[in-house]
């Protein structure tokens, strides 16, 4: 058995076709069905289910890819701790970002990165958080900029910055007269709300005490902050915004942003990483370029701030 063999059947996992999985890899289709074919002779059992289209893992394979991914994983960190030694803030790294975050924060960091970091490649992926805790346990990315604890043991989060919730009402409304909103007295069925599964969602729902199966303003699938600002602006309903937008709102629509009442609802940003992750400089140095890209102020939970 070696490594390439696990490369292949990982290959093979992901592709469910010799073909593509022999491009993937960049060998010949014969050759990477016969180090299969070996591997399986090695260990005595039938990895894939051939006479399946497509193919797809025995149930024996699944737990021996699932072992093979980890096997992977930790050799790579080898290759992660020399070159966290010999070249820290250079090579390539994934970042993933949630969508409530990714609009307003990269373009600030950005070319701070492009800057500070020249002999860095950065591939940005906007995930949900489920998706990132899940690309982060497979080792699919290499870090994370959520907005909620981990929870998990492989992982661990590295605080940032605290953001406040907003909200953003058109002048339509009866609370576009108020000075601040009270969570008490938010109307659901004039709410446009994110889909489920976004935690930017699911934090505001819990400190507005709202219903999960609620009748929200017209549902809509999919639908992003940007697209829910446009449809206040044009005197459709009101709903949450995080903190860092408020600076792409035009002097024509800063009237529709309105505080909550103490306690106002904040989320703290973290940069996720595994426990196994060995390039500690570089995400030292990521987080130092993130946190002086924000106002001082967020630095810290301030008074009458409740993080959620």
């Amino acid at each position: 058995m070696n490594l390439q063999q696990l490369e292949y059947i990982i290959a093979l996992n992901k592709y469910r076709h010799f073909g593509k999985a022999a491009d993937h890899c960049e060998v010949s289709q014969p050759t990477l069905s016969t180090m299969i074919q070996k591997l399986e002779d090695e260990l005595g059992v039938k990895l894939f289910d051939r006479g399946h289209q497509p193919i797809k893992p025995t149930a024996i394979g699944v737990k021996v890819l699932e072992q093979a991914a980890i096997i992977l994983r930790q050799t790579s960190v080898l290759g992660e701790i020399i070159k966290d030694e010999e070249d820290s803030l250079g090579g390539s790294i994934t970042l993933a970002v949630l969508p409530t975050i990714a609009p307003y924060l990269l373009p600030r960091i950005v070319p701070v990165l492009d800057r500070d970091l020249p002999d860095l490649n950065i591939t940005f992926v906007e995930l949900m958080t489920s998706e990132c805790l899940e690309q982060l346990g497979r080792g699919q990315i290499d870090l994370a900029i959520m907005a909620t604890e981990v929870g998990q043991e492989d992982l661990v989060s590295h605080p940032l910055y605290y953001e406040e919730f907003f909200g953003y009402v058109s002048r339509k409304e009866g609370q576009y007269h108020d000075k601040s909103i009270r969570s008490s007295e938010v109307d659901a069925s004039r709410l446009w709300l994110l889909d489920e599964g976004h935690c930017f969602r699911d934090q505001l729902m819990r400190f507005c005490q709202l219903r999960r199966n609620g009748s929200y303003k017209n549902r809509y699938v999919r639908g992003s902050l940007t697209t829910f600002m446009n449809m206040v602006e044009q005197g459709n309903g009101m709903t949450f915004i995080p903190e860092l937008s408020l600076d792409t709102i035009n002097a024509g629509h800063r009237d529709l942003v309105k505080p909550f009442a103490i306690p106002r609802p904040t989320r703290l940003v973290n940069l996720s990483v595994r426990k196994d992750f060995a390039r500690m400089h570089l995400r030292d140095a990521i987080a130092s370029i993130i946190r002086e890209a924000v106002p001082e102020r967020m630095h810290k939970l301030q008074p009458g701030q409740s993080s959620i």
